[in-house]
C-alpha cells in the first residue's frame, strides 16, 4: 500500500479517535491548523481547475473534511467544558476577535455563520440540485450528438467512447454533489448548535462546578467558544465557497483567475465609464482623494488594456503558421496521412444541404438507420461512414468509396423528385431522363409541382435524400464482404463467445484460424446470405472444420445448414419458389471438368462449352425477367459453387441455389431448363 493510500486511512482512523478519546491541547492546535490548511488547498484547487471533472473526488473529499471538522468540534467541546482550555489556537482566535468585549465577538461569529449558512451554503445547495437535474436531462441529447459526430466521421470510436464516459462521469459527479451539498448545510447547522451548547453548559459548569463568577464564566467560555467557532467556521466557509465554485463552474480553456480577468476586462472602454463615474462621486462628501485614486487606476487600466489588445494582431499569424509548420513536420501527422476510411461518402457543394442539419438535412440520421438495418439483415456491423464534401465533384454529384475504391456514383437534383414508371409510357410525365442509381431502373427527375400528378398516375415518387440513402444501402449490401476483415471477424467471434464459449473454442483457433472463418463469412455475404445466425454457422464449422479447411467447401456446408433462412429469403408469399433448373447434361459437363489442386478446386471448361452454357442461361433469364421474376438457378449441391463462379461475371444478379439449400416444405415450380 502506498503512502498516499495510508495517509487517507490514517486520517479516517484519526476522526474516529477524536470522537472517542480526549486529545491534549497542543495536538488539538495542530489538527486545527491542518484543517485550515486543507480547506485553503481545496478552495485554491477549485479556483484553478478548468472543468468540474478535474476535481471529481470533491464530493467524497467534502464528506471526509466535514467529518474531520465535526470530530474537531467534539474534541474541542470536550476540552472547553471539562478543562476550560482548547489549545493555543482556539485561545488566540477567541482573544483576538473578542478584543475585551465578549458580546461583540459573539455577534461577529453569528454574522459569519449567517453568511455561510444563508448565502453560500444555501446557494451552493440550490445550484447543485439544478445542475444535477439539467445534467441528467441533457444526457440523451449529448449521446445523440456523439452518435451524429461518429457517423459523420468527425470522431472515431475511441473518441466517442471517451466522450460518452465523460458524460456519464459528469452525471455521476453532479448527482454526488447534489447529495454532498447537504453535508455542508448540516455542518453549518451543527456549528450553531455546538456554539450554543458550549456557552450554555460552559456557564453552568463554570459557575456550578468550578466556582467561577458569572462575569468570569462569560469571559472564559465566551472567549473559548467564539475561538472554537471561528477555527471551525473559517475552514467551513472556505469549503462552502469551494463547493459553490465547483458547481457553478462551466468548462473553459482556463482556470477561474484567467477567466475572470479575461472576461471581466474584455471591454476596456467600459473602464473609462466606470472611472468617470467614480470621479464624479468625489464631488460629493465622499473623500475626493480616494475617488480620484480609484478613477485614475480604472482609466489607466482601460488605456493599457486597449493598447495591449491591438499589439498582438500582427504576431498571431506568424505564431500560428510556425505552429502549423511544426505540426506538419511531426512524424505522427505523416503516419495519419496513410490511414484510410472503410466507407466514404463524398458529394458536391450543391448537395451540402442533405448533410447539414442546420439546413434540415437528415443524412446523418439516415446513415445511422442504415447501419442498424444492415446489422439486423446481414449480421455485420458496418464501419462508420465518413461524410465529406468534395469540390472536385460536380455540384450535384456524389460517390461512395469502399476502402479507397469508388464503387458507386450518382447525381441528385435537390429541388426535384425522382419518379419511376409503373409500366406505362414514360412520356406521360415531363421530366429529366435519368436512371435510378440503386437498381438501374429508368426514371425521371420532375419538379415539385408535378409530384401530385405523378402519384395519381401511379408513378413511384421518391425525394432526393431517400434516393441516396437507398443507393448507399444497396451498394453496401453488395460490398459487405469487402468490409468484413479479420479484425471485424474477431469482434463477431468475441460477441458470440459471450453466449457460446464452448462452441467458439471448438472452432478457433483450432482447427480454423480467424482468417479461415473470415473467408467463409465473406463468401456467404458475397452471395447476400446473412451471417446473423452465427451459432448455426459455427456449429457447421465445428462439424466440418476438422475434415477440411477449404473455405469454399465450408461455405457450401454453411449454406446448407442455413437452408430455412435461404428459403425464406427467396420464396414468395404463397410459400412457392419459381426456379430455372439445370439439366443433368449440363451438370455432368460441369462435374467432369472440376480440377482438384492442392490450393483448392476450380472449374476448367473450354471456351466453347462455357459459351454454350452461358447462352442457355441467358435465354432462360431473359424469359423469367419478362415475367418480372427474379432469376433463380437450381442445381445439385456438387456443382452449385462452380456454376455460380461461371455465371456471376456475366449475370451477377442471378441467384444460384442447390437442392440442399431448400426447405422441404417449399413448393418449387420450374419455369425453365438450362440445356447445354
Amino acid at each position: 500500500m502506498s503512502a498516499r493510500d495510508l495517509s487517507v486511512l490514517l486520517g479516517v482512523i484519526l476522526i474516529i479517535i477524536m470522537l472517542v478519546i480526549p486529545l491534549p491541547g497542543w495536538l488539538l492546535s495542530f489538527l486545527i491548523l491542518i484543517n485550515i490548511t486543507l480547506a485553503l488547498i481545496v478552495i485554491l484547487v477549485s479556483m484553478n481547475m478548468e472543468e468540474a471533472l478535474q476535481f471529481a473526488v470533491f464530493p467524497t473529499l467534502l464528506l471526509l473534511l466535514t467529518l474531520f471538522r465535526l470530530g474537531l468540534n467534539v474534541s474541542t467541546t470536550r476540552s472547553i467544558l471539562s478543562e476550560a482550555d482548547a489549545g493555543g489556537v482556539v485561545e488566540t482566535f477567541g482573544t483576538f476577535v473578542i478584543g475585551g468585549n465578549p458580546l461583540v465577538g459573539f455577534v461577529v461569529f453569528i454574522i459569519l455563520v449567517i453568511i455561510q449558512f444563508l448565502v453560500i451554503t444555501k446557494g451552493a445547495e440550490r445550484v447543485s440540485e439544478v445542475a444535477a437535474r439539467f445534467t441528467l436531462d441533457a444526457m440523451p441529447g449529448k449521446q445523440m450528438s456523439i452518435d451524429a459526430d461518429l457517423n459523420a466521421g468527425m470522431i472515431n470510436e475511441h473518441q466517442a467512447k471517451d466522450r460518452r464516459e465523460k458524460i456519464e462521469n459528469e452525471a455521476d459527479f453532479y448527482g454526488a454533489m447534489d447529495g454532498a451539498s447537504k453535508f455542508v448545510k448540516g455542518d453549518a447547522i451543527a456549528g450553531i448548535i455546538i456554539v450554543l451548547m458550549n456557552i450554555i453548559f460552559g456557564l453552568i459548569i463554570g459557575m456550578a462546578q468550578m466556582g467561577m463568577s458569572f462575569n468570569e464564566a462569560i469571559d472564559t467560555y465566551m472567549r473559548l467558544t467564539v475561538g472554537d467557532g471561528l477555527v471551525s467556521q473559517i475552514p467551513a466557509l472556505l469549503i462552502s465557497t469551494a463547493t459553490g465554485i465547483v458547481v457553478t463552474r462551466v468548462a473553459s480553456q482556463g482556470n477561474l483567475g484567467s477567466d475572470v480577468t479575461s472576461q471581466l476586462l474584455r471591454y476596456p472602454k467600459l473602464l473609462y465609464i466606470a472611472g468617470g463615474t467614480i470621479f464624479l462621486l468625489g464631488l460629493t462628501p465622499i473623500p475626493f482623494f480616494l475617488t480620484t485614486l480609484i478613477a485614475s487606476v480604472l482609466i489607466f487600466g482601460g488605456f493599457w488594456l486597449s493598447r495591449e489588445s491591438q499589439e498582438p494582431e500582427h504576431e498571431e499569424p506568424e505564431e500560428t503558421d510556425e505552429a502549423q509548420s511544426d505540426q506538419m513536420k511531426s512524424p505522427e501527422n505523416v503516419v495519419n496521412l496513410i490511414s484510410m476510411d472503410p466507407v466514404e461518402f463524398e458529394f458536391g457543394y450543391a448537395l451540402i444541404p442533405i448533410a447539414d442539419t442546420s439546413q434540415g438535412g437528415d443524412l446523418l440520421d439516415r446513415i445511422v438507420m442504415i447501419r442498424r438495418q444492415l446489422a439486423i439483415e446481414l449480421g455485420i456491423v458496418i464501419p462508420v461512414v465518413r461524410i465529406r464534401d468534395n469540390i472536385q465533384l460536380g455540384p450535384n454529384e456524389y460517390r461512395l468509396k469502399i476502402k479507397g475504391d469508388q464503387v458507386a456514383k450518382g447525381e441528385l437534383l435537390l429541388d426535384h423528385y425522382l419518379t419511376m414508371s409503373p409500366g406505362m409510357d414514360d412520356g406521360e410525365i415531363e421530366g429529366i431522363e435519368t436512371t435510378e442509381p440503386a437498381f438501374g431502373l429508368p426514371a425521371k427527375w420532375i419538379t415539385e409541382d408535378l409530384k401530385d400528378e405523378a402519384e395519381l398516375s401511379g408513378y413511384t415518387v421518391v425525394d432526393p435524400p431517400s434516393v441516396v440513402s437507398t443507393h448507399i444501402t444497396e451498394v453496401i449490401k453488395r460490398n459487405a464482404h469487402k468490409l468484413l476483415g479479420r479484425q471485424e471477424t474477431q469482434q463477431l467471434i468475441d460477441h458470440l463467445k459471450q453466449s457460446y464459449p464452448i462452441l467458439v473454442d471448438e472452432v478457433t483457433p483450432e482447427p480454423l484460424s480467424i482468417g479461415d472463418v473470415q473467408k467463409v463469412l465473406a463468401k456467404l455475404l458475397k452471395e447476400n446470405v446473412s451471417i446473423k445466425n452465427l451459432p448455426v454457422i459455427f456449429e457447421t464449422l465445428a462439424d466440418f472444420g476438422k475434415m477440411t479447411n477449404d473455405s469454399d467447401l465450408l461455405a457450401e456446408y454453411s449454406r446448407q445448414a442455413l437452408a430455412s433462412q435461404i428459403t425464406t429469403q427467396y420464396q414468395k408469399e404463397d410459400q412457392s419458389m419459381r426456379v430455372i433448373t439445370i439439366s443433368g447434361k449440363v451438370e455432368k459437363l460441369i462435374a467432369d471438368h472440376i480440377q482438384q489442386t492442392e490450393h483448392g478446386n476450380y472449374l476448367s471448361l473450354d471456351p466453347d462449352s462455357q459459351q454454350t452454357i452461358l447462352k442457355a442461361v441467358s435465354e432462360q433469364v431473359d424469359q423469367v425477367s419478362l415475367q418480372e421474376e427474379h432469376p433463380i438457378l437450381l442445381c445439385s449441391p456438387a456443382v452449385r459453387m462452380y456454376l455460380k463462379q461461371l455465371v456471376e461475371r456475366f449475370f451477377p444478379q442471378v441467384i444460384v441455389l442447390s437442392y440442399n439449400e431448400l426447405d422441404p416444405n417449399v413448393e418449387v415450380e420450374s419455369v425453365g431448363v438450362v440445356n447445354g
